[in-house]
């Protein structure tokens, strides 16, 4: 059972629509999903590995959507090889998938380049209804992923730093050890806090979006995170026609 996403407009490649009755970009529920089984792998590893797990996990993606077609997000594996990512995911595809899950995505945090030629790259070869899911995005790094294309966003986050203590705002983490903001708060309340971050700033790349502003957005954050500004510094020069393609010239 495909997953419906309506795309209404635009803001550079960042896509502005409705999923499932949801704004989009959105927080996304893994329990309101059935998601197929896959073969996980480090990010970093021969390509050798990363070919048998993209192998397995296609495999196992085509077997679960047989067996029965509730089945509707699929994972992409291929660790840091572009061009494995992109066989899986359109493999993945063409088996009926139509929402489709990032693997490593912390690691891709990391890599900036890694980061942006996979977005585009996936973005690119799959068909325009199919949706890109980053399953573990800090607040400050989801505008610039929804500028790139990215769809929804599992709320795992919230509750991972509610574990370590650390509270989530738009623009930073902050371990609450040793920065005493809030004082005898306990998971669940920091849980709730980190979560009522994400849902708002995912509200706020919406309404850039709808203004036509989201780019002003982008570049607002990257001045507080140079893993963001060295992101938008590789999309600006390698990508540039991938950004025009939907850009409004006024």
């Amino acid at each position: 059972m495909k997953i419906n996403i309506e795309i209404k407009s635009h803001d550079g490649p960042g896509r502005f629509g409705k999923l499932e009755g949801k704004q989009t970009p959105t927080i996304i529920d893994k329990d309101e999903y059935k998601i197929a089984p896959d073969e996980s792998s480090s990010y970093n590893i021969q390509k050798e590995i990363a070919e048998l797990c993209v192998r397995k996990t296609i495999e196992k993606a085509k077997i679960a959507i047989q067996s029965d077609e509730n089945y509707n997000v699929a994972v992409v594996q291929g660790s840091k090889y572009i061009d494995l990512r992109v066989k899986c995911i359109k493999e993945l595809e063409n088996l009926g998938y139509s929402a489709f899950i990032i693997a490593n995505g912390d690691d891709l945090l990391l890599n900036s380049r890694d980061l942006v030629e996979l977005i585009v790259n996936l973005r690119e070869n799959i068909s325009p209804n199919s949706i890109l899911i980053f399953p573990f995005a800090e607040p400050s790094f989801i505008p610039i992923l929804s500028y790139m294309g990215i769809d929804g966003f599992f709320n795992d986050c919230a509750d991972y730093y509610s574990y370590l203590n650390v509270l989530l705002t738009p623009t930073k983490t902050y371990d609450l050890n040793e920065y005493k903001i809030y004082e005898n708060k306990t998971k669940e309340e920091i849980a709730k806090y980190n979560e009522d971050t994400i849902d708002f700033v995912l509200k706020e790349v919406r309404a850039h979006m709808k203004n036509r502003s989201l780019r002003n957005l982008v570049e607002e954050r990257s001045l507080t995170s140079p893993q963001n500004l060295s992101t938008l510094k590789i999309l600006d020069k390698k990508y540039k026609d991938y950004l025009l393609k939907y850009t409004q010239i006024y």
